[in-house]
């Protein structure tokens, strides 16, 4: 067969898994989604929802001292405004609205001008006579995450071209894989210990066939990733055995407890999801980069070799994994930097500090999804080698490019 004909045969197989993995990936999320949230209410806390408005205008301010030494809060501050509803049934009407602060408030707050978008909701039990029934809720802010999200798919489609798009479509599927699956299975009470291992096989297959399509590259860099996450995992499970850990880190783990009574969210389980879902990008991102730098070698080796295909991704993975440890641990603490200074202060000692389970979770995070990482390279480097020799050298003769 012609180099041509087995060309346009590829393309045609790699278009056809393209499109089955986007059927099979909507398919994924719908069931999932409907399985998932089946008797569970999103977004409904019994009050009324708030509606988006737009400043018009300030009718009056009104600002006092605070006074320090305050034993009840006292209102510091009160701004009414004009505005006009921009959703809701009552959309295009006009009402007044107030924003308050109080003197336990911890910092300056910034006041409402006219052509602010805000989020207003209607106090119930106001007076129904009252003009002031609106109150601030918080300043509109998606708008300008909107532009910025819009300027990274740009850019990924203007460095990326058709990779940068599959890149695009892949993280939109990952998105919802978390969101839209994941999060409302944790809230119905299901096996996290099960279906986070799932949601990552799913990223990491997704991903793969979508951005590289379906060839040993990916076979080997799928493996190796998903053999890293398992480390990862199998390393939390152990280690909470001995560090006796409760999962009751802060105060939202608390209130998670009470979220769903009939089947209480397992704290444990949340600590091994986090761990392994913030793993995974990190193991991802390594196992391609040694699949896709073995495949280039291999390309350019007279007569590959599994010894030397594996050498080759151990000296890859050794120059990669100093600054991909790096990122695990400068996320992981650039994430909880207040939550450090806060301890640091009001901790009585360095052991003190380290000791508390908040930091033992974090550190616990780091090390793990570091250990993760490093496993991830002799695993993709061992697959990679072993796939990409399986073919008979007798049919190919590669030329070593200067």
């Amino acid at each position: 067969m012609s180099l041509s004909k087995m060309s346009k045969m590829s393309k045609q197989v790699n278009a056809a898994v393209y499109l089955c993995t986007i059927i099979f990936s909507i398919l994924f999320l719908a069931i999932g989604h409907k399985v998932a949230t089946k008797d569970l209410a999103l977004f409904s806390d019994g009050g009324a929802g708030a509606v988006r408005a737009r400043v018009t205008e300030i009718l009056s301010a009104y600002e006092a001292e605070i006074d320090p030494y305050a034993q009840t809060p006292e209102e510091t501050l009160r701004v009414t405004f004009a505005a006009t509803l921009r959703s809701g049934p009552r959309k295009g009407e006009r009402v007044t609205g107030m924003q308050t602060a109080d003197s336990f408030t911890p910092t300056e707050i910034r006041r409402v001008a006219p052509g602010d978008e805000v989020l207003l909701y209607e106090i119930e039990e106001a007076d129904s006579e009252s003009e002031e029934r609106w109150v601030l809720q918080e300043f509109v802010r998606t708008n300008v995450l909107a532009w910025l999200g819009a300027l990274f798919v740009a850019a990924l489609i203007f460095f990326g071209r058709r990779k940068g798009f599959h890149t695009v479509v892949s993280l939109g599927f990952t998105c919802l894989a978390i969101f839209a699956v994941f999060v409302p299975s944790v809230l119905s009470g299901f096996n996290m210990y099960v279906t986070s291992p799932v949601i990552c096989l799913y990223i990491i297959v997704m991903t793969l066939l979508l951005v590289n399509g379906a060839n040993r590259k990916s076979l080997a860099a799928a493996c190796g990733c998903f053999g890293g996450v398992c480390v990862s995992g199998l390393l939390v499970l152990v280690s909470d055995v001995f560090l006796k850990l409760t999962g009751l880190v802060d105060e939202q783990s608390v209130y998670l407890l009470y979220v769903n009574p009939d089947a209480p969210i397992s704290l444990h389980g949340i600590i091994f999801s986090s761990i392994i879902i913030g793993a995974l990008g990190a193991t991802l991102d390594v196992s391609v980069s040694i699949a896709s730098a073995l495949a280039e070698v291999r390309d350019v080796m007279r007569r590959p070799t599994f010894a030397a295909l594996f050498r080759s991704g151990m000296n890859i993975g050794r120059d990669i994994m100093g600054t991909m440890a790096n990122t695990l641990v400068l996320a992981y603490i650039g994430s909880s930097l207040s939550l450090v200074l806060l301890l640091l202060v009001h901790s009585s000692s360095l052991v003190d500090m380290l000791n508390r389970e908040i930091i033992v979770v974090e550190t616990l995070q780091t090390l793990v999804g570091s250990i993760g990482l490093l496993c991830t390279i002799p695993l993709t480097s061992l697959l990679s080698a072993w796939v990409y020799t399986r073919e008979n050298d007798k049919t190919r003769d590669f030329e070593v490019i200067p």
